[in-house]
């Protein structure tokens, strides 16, 4: 199921049957996020470090074609185990905004995780971009069908995770 709410945020949902603490076990782990990226941008973890709680940052590698190879450093700012977890990017190394203070985009990924049984998870993914600069929002909302597909992309990716466990 895919819906959208609010601008500019992008809410995207399916049904996975595992367990909300198998999934969020992935979620928590930034060294799986390639594996399950839809975006095709994330290329693997600065550290290994799993996330614990609320204030833990974890630094991901990642390429756009606009910026080449960079770092996005990514502060926890949910983090309820095996229910909820999400991350404010920011930028880090080799990002054309790392050195200008105040450019975070202000955006927010979260995964929303709603048991539906013994075994299986509606997974919601929500990209909550309500505090973005005017600026950067009109980027978000012309490109709502191409973030859409890239988060559908992720959650089947994450479903296939999961039935692989």
């Amino acid at each position: 199921m895919t819906s959208t709410t609010g601008e500019p945020v992008v809410v995207v949902s399916r049904h996975i049957g595992a367990p909300a603490k198998d999934i969020f076990r992935i979620l928590a782990d930034p060294g799986r996020h390639p594996d399950l990226d839809g975006s095709g941008m994330l290329r693997g973890g600065v550290s290994d470090a799993v996330v614990s709680g609320l204030g833990d940052v974890f630094a991901m590698r990642m390429h756009y074609d606009r910026y080449g190879d960079y770092e996005m450093n990514n502060l926890v700012v949910d983090c309820e185990p095996d229910r909820r977890i999400g991350w404010e990017p920011r930028p880090g190394r080799g990002h054309p905004d790392a050195t200008a203070p105040g450019t975070a985009w202000g955006h927010r990924w979260i995964f929303d995780l709603l048991p539906d049984g013994a075994g299986a998870t509606v997974v919601t993914e929500i990209f909550d971009g309500s505090s973005m600069p005017e600026d950067k929002r009109a980027e978000v909302d012309s490109g709502r069908a191409w973030w859409q597909t890239q988060m559908e992309s992720t959650l089947e990716r994450l479903a296939e995770l999961c039935a692989a466990s």
